[in-house]
């Protein structure tokens, strides 16, 4: 039973006009009440083919767009919690963006990306009113669905980066430090000669910088955090189990 001729429904919903018309005010929309997010793509350096994922991946690349905050209120998710390991913050949130937009900004360009159909899931956002940075977990690019018979906007669905030894070289500096404060590469803490070379032992070992046992363990542990809760807590000798 085919669909009435005489309306405009199902694909042929809708003319060029009409569908223009529409992206257009999406766009404007999210110029009035979306955020400068800045989109970096991920770079695949050396995928592993049997869990499929790439440790060593590069962040080299940065384009700012505007998106929409879906949810007005705030970041969504759990929040900060105690975990075993330490203090967690599972902040998540919702970001629209303009699929014109997307393809006028980034696809157009000559950067290397993933997928060159649309935003990719391991991409990161980083929004610089709150110094959040997120990453990708899904791209949902059909809702809404087909209004006057196209897809108008991506709907990027992230969770806040947990950044392990990713190369970011973006260009913005407050993204590009997130490497240096993070960073446990021992070549980056070698001690050079006056002549650009790397100082070694008699048996032609590397000489570290004392900096990296200290980077390594503000890296892996959480002292900052606990100490801020010491007016609170009293984890001394006598109350090894805290105020009770």
């Amino acid at each position: 039973m085919a669909t009435n001729v005489y309306f405009q429904n199902g694909d042929t919903s809708g003319t060029t006009g009409e569908q223009r018309l529409v992206e257009s005010l999406v766009i404007e929309s999210l110029k009035i009440y979306g955020h400068d997010i800045f989109y970096i793509p991920r770079t695949i350096v050396n995928r592993d083919s049997i869990f499929d994922e790439d440790a060593i991946s590069q962040y080299t690349q940065s384009y700012p767009l505007e998106m929409y905050l879906e949810n007005v209120d705030g970041f969504e998710g759990e929040g900060e919690l105690f975990a075993k390991f330490g203090l967690e913050i599972r902040d998540q949130a919702t970001f629209i963006l303009s699929k014109k937009r997307w393809e006028q900004m980034v696809d157009t360009s000559d950067g290397t990306f993933q997928l060159e159909a649309r935003p990719a899931e391991g991409d990161l956002l980083y929004f610089a009113k709150t110094g959040s940075l997120f990453e990708i977990k899904m791209v949902e690019f059909q809702n809404p669905f087909y209004q006057l018979g196209k897809i108008y906007v991506y709907k990027l669905i992230t969770e806040l980066f947990e950044y392990s030894s990713e190369k970011i070289d973006t260009g913005i500096a407050a993204l590009d430090a997130i490497e240096d404060q993070n960073s446990l590469n021992t070549l980056e803490y070698e001690i050079l000669t006056e002549d650009g070379n790397v100082l070694v032992t008699e048996r032609n070992n590397t000489i570290i910088r004392e900096e990296f046992a200290t980077q390594s363990t503000n890296a892996n542990t959480d002292n900052a955090d606990f100490q801020s809760f010491t007016d609170i807590l009293d984890f001394s000798e006598g109350n090894p189990f805290g105020d009770l």
